[in-house]
């Protein structure tokens, strides 16, 4: 079963998704980028455990949250080796098409700020609460 839900969730990323989630009694899709769509899946209490999960880029924070939603596998197109970590402690099957050493931001000029914020967290509840108290730091500096 979780090979149809593997080829789903991928041919979902082929559509122009940036990750999906496929399961017995789930699909999640999201074109938002970066955590925001993990964070929202959280937030609803989405029930993804087992599920299969495909992802365009996954870092450690995405990597908390995707133990945090209880997927059983996740595939990534780019997989940091700090998300590498995190599946191989929590025991997710993962799979990737590049591993880099961590997450850039989008301008290339340093970290992603989420990879930043959990970058000394080794705990996903814990990561869970400070990517949520970066995100709402973030919205205050943008409504400045």
């Amino acid at each position: 079963m979780t090979a149809n839900w593997r080829e789903k969730a991928l041919a979902f990323l082929g559509e122009g998704d940036t990750c999906a989630i496929v399961g017995e009694k789930v699909v999640l899709r999201s074109k938002e980028r970066g955590v925001k769509p993990l964070m929202t899946w959280l937030g609803a209490g989405e029930n993804c455990v087992g599920a299969v999960a495909a992802d365009k880029v996954v870092g450690k924070a995405a990597a908390y949250l995707y133990v945090l939603l209880g997927v059983a596998e996740v595939h990534a197109k780019v997989l940091s080796e700090m998300a590498e970590e995190v599946f191989v402690r929590f025991g997710i099957a993962y799979t990737f098409a590049e591993r880099v050493g961590a997450i850039r931001n989008r301008t290339n000029t340093g970290f992603c700020p989420m990879e930043q914020a959990v970058l000394e967290v080794d705990n996903p509840k814990r990561a869970y609460t400070v990517l949520n108290e970066r995100i709402n730091t973030i919205k205050k500096e943008e409504t400045k």
